[in-house]
């Protein structure tokens, strides 16, 4: 995780992220965009990413109304600890297998653009005091922030430049 200097430095940071991720996706022929590949890995399809990225979104979102509502939120999502990250991100991938990429593109877009205007409605020093928010508890905002977007969409750029060579080594093939 990166330090950020200013808000606005940290929502650039975020948006040309999230860019990169669709740049990738664009630049594989339309016809080839749904496919899935033969990777290591749970997500192996831009929809699987793009879906894991809404979805932590939400969750993002939830903690944030709950903890400024004043309650303490269940992170990461109820039933389920940090420990047991891997068992939740396996049921975000199955909960989203009947979701096509255009649908998945259309809800990260909008997720995407939910959590950039919480973010704006917070001053730097809201985002990057610790311990300002109870919810946060001896943290700060950004770390929710940033862990969610900018870090995550980095994940993502990883993720969808590991199927984009797949799909262009299998054109490559065959």
């Amino acid at each position: 995780m990166t330090t950020i200097h200013s808000k606005e430095h940290f929502l650039a940071e975020i948006q040309e992220s999230f860019e990169q991720i669709f740049k990738i996706i664009d630049s594989v022929p339309t016809r080839k965009r749904k496919l899935t590949v033969e990777i290591e890995s749970r997500d192996r399809n831009f929809r699987d990413v793009l879906m894991h990225l809404y979805e932590w979104h939400a969750m993002l979102e939830r903690w944030y109304k709950e903890g400024m509502s004043g309650d303490t939120p269940s992170m990461p999502a109820p039933g389920y600890q940090w420990r047991t990250l891997q068992k939740l991100n396996y049921q975000i991938w199955i909960n989203y297998q009947d979701v096509t990429l255009t649908q998945a593109m259309k809800r990260v877009k909008l997720s995407h653009q939910r959590i950039v205007k919480l973010i704006e409605m917070h001053t730097y020093d809201e985002i990057m005091t610790k311990k300002m928010y109870k919810w946060t508890k001896t943290s700060n905002l950004y770390s929710y922030f940033a862990a969610n977007t900018v870090d995550h969409y980095n994940w993502a750029i990883q993720k969808c430049t590991a199927i984009e060579k797949k799909i262009i080594e299998s054109d490559v093939e065959g």
